[in-house]
This record gives C-alpha cells, structure tokens and sequence, in this order.
C-alpha cells in the first residue's frame, strides 16, 4: 500500500465559485460588454482568490502544525477468514479549533470494508469514537497503513490531506468460528446439532481410566471382582480411548486445491479447497488434542522452500503454534507429487500414526495415489480425505432444458462416474477413504478419528 501524501485539492466551494465566475464573464459578453473589460476583471479576481488561495494554506497548515489531529486504532488481536469484526478509531483533535475531516483508514486490499470514508465534526479539545467494519478475503499477514485525513480549510476553499495514525500488522487465521462452536457443543453434549456423531458409551475404549458403581447396561466382562467383593456391590472399570497416539496431517497445497466453490447459504464470495481443508484440519486437529493425542502436519506440492514440517506435538499450546505455521499457506499452481510426499514422510515420522491426506483427488491421480498409499500404509494408518466438487453435483441435477444442458449433464455424470471408480479401486478394502463436498469435510474427518479411536485401530 503506498504511502499517504499530503495534497492540496480544491473544495466544491473553490469549484462552484469558479463556474460561477465563468458563467458571469459569459453573461456579460452576451450583455455587450468589451473583451478588455471582461478579461480585465478576470485577471484582478484570479489575482485576488491566488491571494485568498496562499493565505488560506498557510493559515490551515500553521494551525495543522500546531496540534495536528491523532488518530489510535483498536483492532483484534486476529482476525478470521471470511469473520466481518469491527475496527475501532479514536479520533482526537488537541487545538482549540474546530476541524471537518473526512477519515479513511489505511487498510489492507485484501480486506472489504463498510462505512468508509467516515466523516466527523471534530469541535476543540475533544475527541470522537467512531468504527467501522472489516471481513478478511485472504489469510496471511496484512498490514495497516496510517490513515488518511482531509480537512476543510479555513476559508473553505481548500480540502488540505494528511496521514494520522501508525502502520500496524495483523494475522489473519483460518476461520475459527468451528472450533469454538465444537468446543460449547462438546460442553453441552449437543454435537449431534452439527452432524457429530454419539458420545461413546461408558466402558468402551482401550485405556484404563477408573472404576465407577456398575449400571444396567454395562458390560458384565469389565466388573473388576476384586473391587466387587471389598465394596459389597458391583463395581466396573471404565475405560477411554488410547491418548498417546499420533495423528499426521499431509496437506496438499498443489493447483488441484485452488478449486474454489460458492460460499455457504448464497454467499457470493468463493472459497477455495484449500480453505475448506484447512478448517478441517484445525477442527480434527483440536479434537485430537483435546483427546490427549500428538498432532502434526507437512505440507507437498509446492517448492521446496515453501513446504512446511511441523513436527507433532502434545496440548493445547500445540493449537496455536500450529495455526501459527500454517495460517499463511495459499495453494501454488504445482503438480503435488503424491509419491514424493509419501517417502518424505516415512523418511521423517517413524513412529506409527494416524496420517490424514486432506487433497483433491481426480481420477487421473490413481497411478501416483495408489502406490503412495501402499507405501504408507506399510507402517502407518492413511486416511485418505478428498474433496469431491459441488459443482459437478450441480451439474447433475440441472433440468434438461435444451441440447445444450443435455450434453452439460451427459459430461457432469461421466466425470463423476470415471472419479468414483477411480476412487473405489484405491480404497479396495480399506474403509478409511472420504470423498465428500467441502463444507461436509470437517465434520466427517472428526466422525471418523473418533471412530478409529473407538476401534482402537491404532
């Protein structure tokens, strides 16, 4: 963003004054007034506004000089993809002179924004609140340059620009707001609201957690008889899902993912496959950790400088720290070599774990996907999760108004047809396979984590 630099632009007054000025030395030559005349009077009134026109700038700058107007910005700590929040400006005018100004903050182009350019009355000595609105259209870092003024000058004759304010950075994250919902949802055992499945029954999981009053309907093979006999009545183990295990994120940031779909509910912005996956893998990511599980990710198909590695982790604090890796990642326009990934990481993670491919699989993939997955799962357990467009659904479903429209819908089912057979033959037996529409993604890679865990499959 360039720098704010200080002008001086006329006022609709100066403009009006001299259309009105012109329409007057008009009238009079129609009236039959001389041109020497005409042009005579012209030169003594530009002389005179020149005149009015210095002392005008001169007498707005010096007041300027003398307690120029400040300007602090309060924004959030962060901000969230597609996540409208507020920006707070705290406008203060030191002198004892009243200013109108027109504000316009220096925000980043990636960001929309509503209610700018603000204008204020500023009386002396006072200070004016006043705010408007930002929605992020890009993650990554932005950067906020100061604001820009335009004052009305004193005679009026003038609009003086200025900058006010600091230059500020701020992140912005993946969209969040799942998260948190998750979060109150799992307090209030009210998960199936957004599609997650039951909480496990008492008893099931494979690590010891503690021993509790037996009820009707728990398994009779976990009564602990010992316990039962030094009681006097029945007691049962319960038991939890296994929490020191590992789960691997391989996300690809190749060309496929820069595919983008409408937004939610007729939004009118797009949001690309890569935005999608990565929400998914902050939920199931949050998950995991909250289950006590080690959560880390890589990242293929882009150049090598590019790629991440963040080695898994345990807690909470691992949330952060790996939202703060990843949060700046955009799909390239490369090929993601399946195969290449696949070795990187049995080279990098010996231990076995849960490694959660989050990509864009098409039909022509099956040759570098299904080796790549064999090599894997030689050690590790894959869960393979593509996005499947809704758009080629779409397609599908469209009326078949015309010939054209035929052939549209003929392509969409042919398309569909050839990916899903591709897709089934990589998954053979292995059930571990998702290939679902982007906005369906989160919640599904979280139903079935939990299913593994149940299982116990690691």
């Amino acid at each position: 963003m360039t720098r704010v630099r200080a002008l001086a632009l006329p006022s609709g007054t100066l403009t009006w004054a001299l259309c009105a000025a012109t329409v007057l030395a008009l009238t009079a030559r129609l009236l039959g007034e001389s041109p020497a005349a005409i042009w005579t009077w012209t030169l003594r009134a530009l002389v005179l506004l020149a005149l009015l026109l210095i002392i005008d700038l001169l007498l707005t700058r010096r007041r300027w000089r003398a307690a120029p107007i400040t300007i602090d910005r309060v924004m959030p700590a962060a901000l969230a993809l597609d996540v409208t929040r507020p920006v707070r400006l705290h406008v203060h005018n030191p002198g004892q002179h009243r200013w109108r100004v027109q504000v316009f903050d220096g925000i980043d182009p990636s960001l929309d924004f509503d209610s700018l350019p603000l204008t204020l009355m500023l009386p002396p000595a006072s200070s004016v609140d006043s705010r408007y609105h930002v929605t992020p259209r890009r993650r990554g870092e932005i950067q906020f340059m100061p604001a820009s003024l335009r004052l009305r000058s004193i005679l009026g004759l003038l609009v003086l620009q200025r900058a006010a304010g600091t230059s500020q950075s701020l992140r912005v994250f993946p969209n969040f707001s799942q998260v948190a919902r998750y979060a109150w949802l799992a307090g209030d055992r009210r998960l199936s609201e957004v599609g997650f499945k039951a909480f496990r029954q008492r008893g099931e999981g494979t690590d010891f957690k503690q021993l509790a009053e037996y009820r009707v309907g728990d398994p009779i093979r976990h009564i602990d008889w010992k316990a039962t006999l030094k009681h006097n009545k029945p007691i049962v183990r319960e038991f939890q899902d296994e929490r020191d295990q590992c789960v691997l994120f391989l996300l690809d940031c190749g060309r496929r993912m820069r595919a983008q779909e409408d937004g939610d509910h007729g939004a009118t912005e797009d949001i690309s496959h890569f935005d999608q996956a990565l929400n998914a893998l902050m939920l199931l990511s949050y998950v995991a950790l909250r289950a006590g599980d080690a959560v880390g990710a890589m990242t293929f198909g882009t150049a090598a400088q590019s790629e991440k590695l963040f080695a898994p982790r345990k807690g909470m604090a691992t949330f952060n720290a790996l939202m703060a890796s990843l949060h700046a990642l955009q799909p390239e326009p490369e090929h993601a070599d399946y195969m290449m990934a696949a070795r990187t990481l049995m080279r990098r993670h010996a231990k076995r774990s849960l490694v959660v491919i989050l990509t864009n699989f098409r039909d022509e993939d099956a040759s570098e996907l299904g080796p790549a997955l064999a090599l894997l799962r030689g050690r590790h357990l894959v869960m393979l999760a593509s996005l499947r467009e809704r758009l080629v659904r779409l397609l599908q479903d469209q009326p078949l108004r015309d010939a054209r429209a035929a052939r549209a819908v003929a392509s969409a089912h042919l398309y569909a047809q050839s990916r899903a057979t591709a897709f089934q033959k990589l998954a053979a037996r292995d059930t571990l396979l998702l290939d679902v529409e982007p906005e369906k993604l989160a919640v599904e890679l979280v139903n079935r984590y939990q299913a593994v865990k149940r299982a116990g499959l690691l």
